[in-house]
Formats: C-alpha cells, sequence, structure tokens
C-alpha cells in the first residue's frame, strides 16, 4: 500500500462532516485510499448492476441497511440517490457517516451541487506526487523517464507500461465518461481535440485557434474544456490580477495533469524521442506547476497559483500568492544554470517587490544567489 498524502485531510473531513465525497481523475486511487481509510465500513460499488437496481428500485430500503454508514463507490451512477441521502445526513449526527466516490466527476459535482450543497465535504485525489513516490522508492532515475511514466497508481503498482496504459486510459475516458455528457455527440473530434491540447500544454489557452483547428465552434471548445478540467484531465492555471500599470495578457494557461497522457498524445514513446522533442521543456514546465498543485490539493488548501506575462513578452512560469507576498517561480528543463534564466525573476522581482524568488530546473546544484533567488533541483519542490 503507498501511503498518501491527503490520507490526513480525508480523516479531518470524515471527523468534521457527516459526509465526505472524494473526486478525482479516473484511476488516482480514490477507492484504494477510501478503502484503507474507512476498513470498518462496508464498501458497495454502484457498478454493479444488482446492487444498482436495488438502489434504483427502492431507494430508501438500500440506505437503509447501512445505518452506520457506508462507503458508495460510482455513486453517479445513481443520481436520483442524493436527495434520499440529503434526508439522511439531515436528521443524522454522526461525522463521516457516507463516503462517497466517483469517476465521472462531471456528473458527481453535478448531484452534489444539486443535493448535497452545504452537507458534503469534497476532497480532490490527483495522482502520485514525488513526495509519494520518493517515499516508497519508486521515484524513477532519470528526469525523462518520470515524464514518460507519468504518476497514475496502476503504471506503479500494477507495473503496467506507460506505451499501454495510456491508449487504454483515453479510450476509457472518452468511451465512458465522455460519452455521458450530452454534448459531446463526435467522439473522434473530441479525442482530435485532446491530442491538439497535448501539443499546447504549458500554453495559453486560445479558443478561437482551436475552433478553427478542431473545425467546431469556440462555445464547444470552452464547453469541451470545462468537461476536461471537471474530469481532471488539465488544469487551468489563471493569470495574476496585479498589472503593476502594465497590459497583461488575461487568458489561463493549458496544464495537463499528468505527463505520460501528454507524452503518449503527441506520439513520445521512449526516453531518446523525448529528449529531443521540441516539447520537452513544456512537459517538463507542466510536471512542475501540477506538483505545486499537488501539495496543495493534497493538504486541501486553496490554489494560490498563477502565472504572469505582460505585453512586452516578460512572464514568470509560476507565482505563489501568499497573504503579503508574491512569490516568482521559474521552471527550466536545462541541466546548466544560464544567466538567462534570472531575467524574468529580476524584471518581476523589481516591480513587485518580491524579496524572494526560485528557480526550479533539472540540475543537481541548489544555490543562493545575491538577488534573492534559490536556485533548485525539481526534487526539492517540497522545500518551497
Amino acid at each position: 500500500m503507498i501511503q498518501r498524502v491527503a490520507k490526513n485531510k480525508l480523516i479531518q473531513l470524515a471527523n468534521t462532516f457527516k459526509c465526505v465525497a472524494v473526486t478525482g481523475a479516473r484511476q488516482s486511487g480514490k477507492t484504494t485510499l477510501v478503502k484503507e481509510v474507512f476498513s470498518d465500513k462496508p464498501y458497495i460499488s454502484l457498478e454493479n448492476i444488482d446492487t444498482r437496481e436495488f438502489a434504483n428500485q427502492d431507494p430508501r430500503g438500500f440506505l437503509a441497511s447501512f445505518p452506520d454508514g457506508a462507503i458508495l463507490d460510482e455513486i453517479q451512477r445513481t443520481p436520483h440517490l442524493f436527495s434520499y441521502l440529503q434526508e439522511i445526513l439531515d436528521k443524522s449526527k454522526v461525522k463521516g457517516l457516507f463516503i462517497l466516490t466517483g469517476s465521472n466527476n462531471f456528473l458527481l459535482q453535478e448531484n452534489i451541487t444539486q443535493s448535497l450543497a452545504g452537507r458534503v465535504a469534497i476532497l480532490n485525489l490527483l495522482p502520485f506526487s514525488i513526495e509519494e513516490l520518493e517515499q516508497n522508492n519508486l521515484l524513477p532515475i532519470s528526469t525523462e523517464e518520470l515524464l514518460l511514466k507519468g504518476f497514475y497508481p496502476p503504471i506503479y503498482d500494477q507495473q503496467i507500461p506507460p506505451v499501454d496504459w495510456c491508449p487504454n486510459y483515453i479510450r476509457t475516458y472518452i468511451e465512458r465518461d465522455v460519452r455521458q455528457i450530452k454534448n459531446v455527440t463526435d467522439l473522434i473530434v473530441f479525442e482530435r481535440f485532446i491530442r491538439l491540447l497535448a501539443g499546447r500544454t504549458s500554453q495559453e489557452f486560445n479558443a478561437s485557434s482551436l475552433s478553427i483547428e478542431v473545425g467546431v465552434d469556440v462555445k464547444t471548445i470552452q464547453s469541451w474544456i470545462g468537461i476536461l478540467e471537471s474530469s481532471f484531465i488539465i488544469y487551468l492555471l489563471k493569470p495574476h490580477f496585479k498589472n503593476f500599470n502594465k497590459t497583461i495578457v488575461k487568458r489561463p494557461k493549458i496544464y495537463f495533469y499528468d505527463t505520460s497522457l501528454v507524452c503518449y498524445l503527441l506520439g513520445i514513446r521512449s526516453i531518446q524521442h523525448l529528449e529531443t522533442h521540441p516539447n520537452k521543456g513544456a512537459i517538463f514546465e507542466t510536471f512542475v506547476v501540477t506538483e505545486f498543485v499537488k501539495q496543495r490539493t493534497n493538504l486541501g488548501l486553496p490554489i494560490n497559483l498563477f502565472y504572469w506575462r505582460d505585453k512586452t513578452g516578460h512572464e514568470i512560469d509560476l507565482i505563489i500568492d501568499e497573504e503579503n507576498e508574491l512569490i516568482p517561480i521559474e521552471i527550466k528543463s536545462g541541466q546548466t544554470i544560464n544567466s538567462d534564466f534570472f531575467k524574468n525573476i529580476d524584471y518581476y522581482s523589481r516591480l513587485s517587490n518580491s524579496s524572494k524568488s526560485y528557480l526550479i530546473y533539472n540540475g543537481d546544484q541548489s544555490q543562493s544567489r545575491s538577488n534573492g533567488t534559490t536556485v533548485l533541483n525539481w526534487k526539492l519542490i517540497g522545500k518551497i
């Protein structure tokens, strides 16, 4: 059992709320985590046809079968169950009574919003983090191998090669999750859209450009982006709102939550191919940004992450917006420190009066520069 950092937050939420919903990407380990933490509760999968039929035909009788609560997996398969669950939660005073999970987050979140708003705590579980892999001696030796393998649990605990796992994951996601959402009718076009999006990871989201390439209207592109975001396939990093009297870019940047999917969608199958691929820097940046997202998500903290770019080309890859301080972070895939790496940090630090900044790169040296910038290898992200 690979211990998850989010376990402590899950226990705390269950001791505070009557119901907790664990959402996240398909195959991110949600069921494994809740079965371990709540081993005393009966586990019910609503994927089972007989169980689902019982829940659909007699929802009161079904829920009455679990007076001490239960883990209800794939609960989005029985949407009308949420109303009956609301009634039970309103009458009960027991904390952590029901634990809900589901793979189709779009439908799960929709039902929670409609019936259980204010009654349920939500914990997002993302694929493995650096910390989790390192603690279990699973961290690949090279950066390129890590980017190719990604962070999804089955690749590590079931020893499934990414080249076999990724195409099946995409196929399952499209056929099972996307097919259930009414406004996606042409799945072949949707898959082409995902592939085009992979080539834009770490770039600004431009709906008009994608609309022309995919061959659908802008509203459809925006709708599909929402589906991918709610499914934890992509993350949209918003631009920072402080412009310091500069004209700034206001579009979000696209990041995939997992680099193995990006490599697969771009046709990258080997370390040698990745090393020379023009998107290697973008894939490395994707990995670092989503690692910061995982840190905050695992602790149940707000994601106070942004990027900044002005119209003259100055850009900061990542900004941590603390209460009284803006911390700029530059991300470079190179192994050798170059003076050009610090130009944008120095420029932004003068504008924002930031007292500290970071450079995350692929080399081994750690340095504390006189300009207040700390240089770190990506394995040390946890120190920030």
